[in-house]
């Protein structure tokens, strides 16, 4: 009843020993479990090793969700993992981890740890630099960050493992970080992020005092390399809930320091609308399993003030492609100071928007060019964006959305008039038979071809 009360009141304190959820207790049952998962934990058990599966699978399966991945948590350290298992590979050097490959599942192992305790093994700020002393169960579960991500679920016995008060926490649908706040934000200050995106992912709340700090510490996110914020930014975007934790990122003030433009755009109407549209659509992908491309996604983040530099920039005169390059350059450089996108993203997202202005050219040959182009559905479906957020009139979309449908006669009946100005293509002979008229100075004979 003491260790009940001290895990519900103060998560992460514990007098080391847990509280034990029996089979009858809960729903969650091992053929619940990945045929690989249940293979590790069997096998390091029968080697006389503690084995469990943990984490955001136990919590997945205790709310109802279908968990994406199995990891497993033992007191063997990797390098008594390895020997057990035919296929399985050391990994990492802040975090080491075994990955053992069952079949076509590769499945995590990590050896339980210890928090850290010498004051090298942080930054000035309070971030953590390492993470491999070992430990025993309890301390594994203390130096986890959330109470319902420090789960233990035994396949053998079906038990739950609970020594912070998170099956109570799960119950109640609530998301509480284990320990003090402040300490625990500024040890990792991407936890923070991974509250939000956690609390939208499972329809959780996150807890008063937890949730308090955060647009404190919300600077702290400078501190974080910024590949690593790109990496975390996927999956808060890509989660399938991107719209409702792009809300709570504004609202917990964290917005502005992962996408310093976004919140200039969002105070546009048009911009505002138009984010929605894509995150809803975004949403809607993710949650029928259709592929989602990064790229195409901060595409959509940052169109709107790609836009306004643009339209800025013609209007003080400035031709519209070379403005619209301008523009592209200029907003990726700002957003490269706090997000490190890939360069393989940025070349699609340069063409996605360079392609936009294509989409205007119906005659000719150019609609049928711009069909053969590698991005042209990335390009399409922006344009799609665009024309229900009301960016563009909804009968260009229509009208690219049939002519990519017809057939190649029909196609060509709905080709607009070609009114551009034909350009006149001087040939070699002309000015040849001008020299020698007289018109113009023959050829330099000892000029260099450049051949």
């Amino acid at each position: 009843m003491i260790r009940r009360l001290i895990a519900r009141f103060w998560p992460g304190r514990s007098s080391g020993d847990p509280v034990v959820v029996r089979a009858d207790e809960h729903p969650v049952r091992r053929d619940q479990v990945s045929y690989g998962a249940r293979t590790v934990t069997r096998r390091l058990q029968d080697a006389g090793f503690k084995a469990f599966v943990v984490g955001g699978a136990v919590r997945d399966l205790l709310l109802g969700l279908e968990p994406k991945d199995f990891d497993i948590a033992t007191n063997a350290t990797p390098e008594q993992v390895k020997p057990l298992f035919r296929r399985a590979y050391v990994i990492g050097r802040r975090f080491r981890l075994v990955h053992v490959h069952v079949g076509n599942e590769v499945i995590e192992v990590s050896t339980f740890r210890a928090p850290q305790k010498a004051d090298e093994a942080t930054d000035e700020h309070g971030r953590l630099l390492t993470d491999n002393v070992y430990g025993t169960q309890a301390e594994d579960a203390a130096r986890r960050d959330f109470t319902i991500n420090a789960l233990y679920f035994d396949p053998a016995t079906e038990e739950v493992w609970d020594y912070v008060g998170g099956v109570a926490d799960v119950r109640a649908r609530r998301l509480r970080l284990i320990g003090p706040p402040t300490t625990r934000f500024r040890e990792d200050p991407v936890r923070m992020l991974r509250a939000v995106r956690l609390a939208a992912k499972v329809g959780v709340t996150i807890d008063k005092r937890t949730a308090a700090p955060i647009p404190k510490l919300a600077p702290l996110m400078a501190n974080v390399p910024p590949a690593r914020l790109f990496d975390e930014m996927q999956k808060l975007l890509l989660s399938g809930h991107a719209t409702e934790t792009l809300k709570s990122l504004r609202a917990h003030g964290l917005s502005h320091g992962l996408l310093p433009l976004l919140d200039m755009i969002l105070e546009q109407p048009m911009g505002q609308k138009f984010i929605d549209v894509a995150l809803a659509h975004t949403d809607r992908r993710v949650r029928e399993e259709m592929g989602v491309s990064p790229a195409f996604l901060f595409a959509t983040l940052l169109w709107h003030e790609v836009l306004a530099n643009w339209n800025a920039a013609k209007a003080k005169g400035g031709k519209p492609l070379p403005a619209l390059f301008d523009a592209m350059d200029r907003v990726l450089e700002q957003q490269a100071e706090r997000i490190a996108i890939p360069r393989r993203f940025e070349a699609t997202i340069k063409e996605i928007w360079s392609l936009q202005p294509r989409f205007e050219q119906r005659a000719g040959v150019r609609p049928n060019r711009l069909l053969e182009h590698p991005r042209f559905r990335a390009a399409y479906d922006f344009l799609a964006i665009r024309g229900e957020s009301g960016e563009v009139p909804g009968s260009l979309v229509d009208w690219w959305t049939r002519f990519q449908d017809v057939s190649p006669d029909e196609r060509a009946a709905m080709l607009k008039p070609d009114e551009a100005p034909k350009k006149r293509r001087r040939s070699r002979g002309r000015g040849r038979r001008a020299a020698e008229a007289g018109d113009a100075p023959p050829p330099d004979a000892d000029a260099p071809t450049g051949r």
